[in-house]
């Protein structure tokens, strides 16, 4: 993890890779609670002996917003900012799902500190640029510019 005392600090790092995250499991049981939480049933999703007969490889995949959800935590992972009061969402620029999350397969996140722009309150706005790989993948999950307003 890299640790950053403050803002200028992180200032300094616009344009570099913050770090990679540690590998996560994708299950059945995450890619359910997710159905549950949103509403979206799809069989793709959930319907395990569905996907055996028809899904390419016979298995489940996740939902492309369960991936993009995980986000936060992957970015999570690689940057602490030290001193910080609050870390709140501000959204998302541009966001592109590439490659399906088989159920049982591992992804990470490769995180990029796009921009950082100086906000009223003693906060910045970060633009991180997170490429959710998947192990032995030729091609990540998802590619995702999301913003976080940071104050202290």
């Amino acid at each position: 993890m890299r640790v950053f005392k403050n803002f200028d600090e992180l200032r300094a790092a616009v344009g570099q890779e913050l770090g990679v995250s540690d590998w996560m499991e994708i299950t059945q049981a995450r890619i359910n609670t997710f159905a549950e939480a949103t509403g979206d049933h799809q069989w793709i999703h959930v319907d395990v002996e569905r996907a055996k007969r028809e899904m390419p490889d016979g298995k489940t995949i996740a939902h492309g917003y369960l991936t993009l959800s995980l986000v936060s935590q992957l970015v999570g992972q690689v940057r602490r900012i030290e001193g910080l009061r609050r870390s709140l969402n501000y959204g998302s620029n541009r966001v592109r799902f590439i490659s399906p999350v088989q159920v049982g397969a591992r992804v990470r996140g490769r995180v990029r500190l796009k921009a950082l722009d100086d906000q009223p309150q003693s906060g910045v706005r970060a633009t991180y640029e997170t490429t959710v790989e998947i192990e032995g993948g030729a091609k990540p999950a998802c590619v995702a510019e999301t913003i976080g307003v940071h104050e202290i």
